[in-house]
């Protein structure tokens, strides 16, 4: 597969040019950036996808994205397309969530793996949420714990980044012109 220059420096980054990452994520934020939307914009509506993205409850990251979207006058699609591409992250944090709202709030680890949740869920919703219910709100807990101190560590990051790839696209442009 190509090899991509993002950024020539001291430090060279490179993505794959077809992969998964590259074209569902990449892509698009660089097809973003031309749009004008701002990399801050950008960064926090990827921060808060993947913050959100990966709430406890399933079938609630979807509105809350949106939520945060039209709250805050972030990108919609962007937030939502992060949304998406963290869904088995929250699957994967689903459990452990449980078990770190059961120690925080000394009620145990919570006694279901990941496959009986789900097959509860898709056999009767409303007996999964009574049976659910402490097991869930104590990952809720456990995410606002962790998730919090997360985004105001990943956000300034995300947000150098993409100035810094907003530069080598400029740089890029005035280069292509200068040749044309």
């Amino acid at each position: 597969m190509p090899l991509v220059p993002i950024r020539q420096g001291l430090e060279t980054e490179l993505l794959v040019g077809n992969s998964f990452l590259c074209k569902k994520l990449v892509e698009p934020v660089v097809h973003l950036m031309r749009q004008g939307i701002s990399q801050e914009k950008i960064a926090i509506s990827i921060t808060l996808g993947v913050a959100l993205g990966v709430f406890p409850v399933l079938g609630s990251t979807t509105l809350l994205c949106a939520l945060a979207a039209v709250t805050l006058g972030l990108n919609l699609p962007a937030i939502q397309l992060v949304n998406y591409l963290v869904y088995p992250l929250q699957l994967a944090l689903l459990i452990p969530f449980m078990h770190l709202g059961g120690w925080l709030f000394r009620s145990g680890p919570a006694g279901f793996s990941l496959s009986e949740v789900l097959s509860l869920v898709r056999s009767d919703i409303c007996q999964a949420i009574v049976t659910l219910w402490s097991s869930t709100v104590h990952a809720m807990g456990a995410w606002l714990l962790v998730l919090p101190p997360l985004v105001l560590v990943f956000n300034p990051i995300l947000s150098r980044v993409l100035r810094g790839l907003s530069v080598s696209m400029s740089h890029r442009r005035r280069a292509a012109g200068e040749i044309s």
